[in-house]
């Protein structure tokens, strides 16, 4: 399903002035950019495209009062200097699973956003991630190891008990 279309399916018969949450997760832009999203939703605070082929923000409306903001999942690799000006509110930002190979256009994104609001931006990217599962993978595995040591001494105790 295209964007428009989804966007038209979400408002419920509302008008856009009155939604604060759109969830247009798995649906179908063109081009890789934002279509049907515009000025009119004013008091939008929550957004989720996730997953929906997404490579720019360029298109992006100015939305205000915009706080959390899904974009997991895409094909996005920069130009996120946009939400700086266009999403001044904005304390929620999931880059997860984009094409982002550069992490100075996300860092510059946050410096901006504190300095700006004197306040910390919540920011999920994918910095490290690949390192992070690794260090939890070897967690666990020294969780099982000293629990298979432990088991191993109680069962030395109770052969010598008997």
């Amino acid at each position: 399903m295209e964007m428009k279309k989804r966007i038209n399916l979400e408002l419920r018969n509302r008008a856009p002035e009155e939604v604060t949450e759109l969830v247009l997760d798995n649906c179908l832009c063109v081009n890789g950019e934002i279509e049907g999203l515009n000025d009119t939703f004013k008091k939008l605070e929550f957004l989720s495209m996730a997953n929906v082929e997404l490579s720019s923000l360029a298109r992006l409306p100015s939305l205000n009062k915009l706080r959390k903001l899904e974009l997991s999942d895409n094909i996005i690799s920069g130009g996120l200097e946009v939400l700086a000006e266009k999403c001044p509110n904005l304390t929620y930002l999931n880059l997860s699973g984009n094409k982002i190979k550069d992490l100075s256009t996300v860092e510059a994104l946050m410096e901006m956003k504190m300095m700006k609001r004197k306040r910390k931006m919540k920011l999920v990217h994918p910095k490290n991630m690949k390192k992070r599962r690794r260090m939890r993978r070897r967690m666990r595995m020294r969780m099982k190891m000293k629990q298979a040591q432990s088991w191993e001494r109680e069962k030395r105790k109770w052969a010598s008990h008997t």
